[in-house]
């Protein structure tokens, strides 16, 4: 997978994971959430990275591998949903 496709990866799984959140679509996340989608989208976007740098360098798997695209989505997953969620506490 190129940085390209693990850009457009993070991108989607950060705004997808954003709107599809229970707490943002509860209505909890207050005036100023059409501003957090973008900090979703960035978080699932370093997400998806730092996932491909670290199984690289550990060697758990090489480029173009199914496990770093099943590894960088859960990754980019849970950080979107810590993010999302941290976000709406405030």
């Amino acid at each position: 997978m190129s940085w390209i496709g693990m850009i457009f990866l993070g991108a989607v799984i950060g705004a997808a994971a954003w709107w599809l959140h229970p707490l943002r679509r509860a209505g909890r996340v207050g005036p100023g959430a059409a501003g957090r989608i973008w900090t979703a989208v960035v978080a699932g976007v370093l997400a998806a990275v730092v996932a491909r740098m670290f199984g690289n360098i550990v060697d758990v798997y090489h480029d173009g591998d199914t496990l770093e695209w099943f590894a960088c989505t859960l990754f980019a997953l849970f950080v979107v949903t810590a993010t999302v969620a941290l976000a709406a506490r405030r």
